[in-house]
């Protein structure tokens, strides 16, 4: 049922709940504007048009995220989810320079013309593109990450709505949960059968000596812009736990992620209003390889709704913060659960983009990488 076709009395009730179950929760995040050297030159690049420039702004600021998370550097493999075109792997690949055992995956489930993969042929990383819904995508079968045994970093710019809970299972739920029960199992016992006792006594030896590096660490970190809460699913939300056990459900989550798009399209004072804003979303669907409109953002799929009277522009855009905020919070609750550090900042400035939150993660013990 859409939020406009609620009583005045319903979606106040609502909106207690919502209030009642981020009361706690800092809505204040902590500002991370950044920025890298290797787009120095981009940035300044005076044929740039307006978009443009807020791509690379974005670009620059994730890829500075990252190097202040030590994620940048030899021996690991970076998975660009809902990649497009590849241009931030293309950054990390150039700030990475010519550092040894440098993979990406970029997953994209539809085709994507005018990519950028094909400017690093020739270099030392290895880019590989698999056109999957991430849903379906299982990283511990990705030969490369079974062969090489490189940490993985999970990348993305605008991963919209449902595809970050996705990502954030893939990586830490699929991938790293595997991961840690494969290397708890002794190395003998994964050997073929047909081994005679002193070849696989042997093998396991040289594979736990060779193979397998003792402060190996599955997922290394993780940097995602988020993006369009309004498009998230309770089936696949990796917060279920979280709003349970704050006495809320499947009913409530549907209506908190269909009211976070207030908090970027809270300005619309009208249902004709909203409608002139869809109309001229068609008209700039053009936009540099992402869907957004040129304010940043993507525009709700029930753009068109009428907005409740009794609720002012800046009560409804305050209400949509509280909805996304709620939201990022059951992934954060999420990752601690799977011995992550996780942690909301703004990215960006909301001029360049009105979804300027990042979230990162990094694992809880204090090794780094190999």
């Amino acid at each position: 049922v859409p939020v406009s076709f609620l009583s005045e009395e319903q979606l106040e009730n609502l909106i207690k709940k919502l209030r009642k179950a981020s009361a706690g929760l800092n809505s204040t995040l902590k500002d991370q504007i950044m920025s890298h050297p290797v787009l120095h030159d981009a940035l300044n690049d005076p044929r740039n048009g307006d978009s443009a420039t807020k791509h690379l702004k974005q670009q620059a600021s994730i890829l500075g995220n990252i190097e202040k998370l030590k994620l940048l550097g030899p021996r690991r493999c970076f998975v660009e989810f809902g990649a497009g075109r590849g241009k931030l792997s293309h950054w990390v690949d150039i700030a990475l320079k010519d550092a040894e055992k440098v993979h990406f995956l970029l997953v994209e489930k539809v085709t994507t013309r005018f990519k950028v993969d094909g400017k690093h042929r020739k270099k030392n990383a290895v880019f590989e593109r698999l056109q999957i819904d991430i849903q379906h995508l299982c990283l511990n079968k990705i030969p490369l990450l079974i062969e090489e045994k490189l940490p993985v970093v999970g990348i993305g710019k605008h991963l919209c709505g449902v595809a970050t809970d996705l990502a954030l299972r893939c990586l830490v739920e699929t991938y790293a949960a595997s991961c840690e029960e494969r290397s708890e199992e002794p190395l003998a016992k994964r050997i073929k059968n047909d081994k005679t006792e002193t070849e696989i006594n042997t093998l396991a030896k040289e594979g736990n000596e060779k193979n397998v590096p003792e402060k190996w660490t599955p997922v290394a970190g993780i940097v995602i812009a988020l993006c369009c809460h309004h498009r998230c699913d309770w089936r696949h939300y990796v917060g279920k736990e979280y709003f349970r056990a704050l006495g809320l459900g499947a009913v409530e989550f549907h209506y908190f992620q269909r009211m976070s798009s207030w908090a970027t399209c809270g300005m619309r004072r009208t249902s004709s209003e909203a409608s002139n804003v869809t109309t001229k979303r068609k008209d700039n669907q053009n936009n540099e390889s992402e869907v957004h409109g040129d304010n940043g953002y993507r525009m709700a799929d029930d753009s068109a709704d009428s907005l409740p009277g009794f609720l002012t522009v800046g009560e409804r855009k305050k209400i949509g913060h509280l909805c996304k905020l709620l939201i990022d919070h059951g992934r954060m609750q999420y990752l601690q659960q799977k011995g992550f550090s996780p942690a909301l900042q703004y990215y960006t400035d909301p001029l360049v983009s009105l979804e300027n939150v990042l979230l990162t993660a990094v694992p809880n013990r204090s090794s780094s990488p190999e």
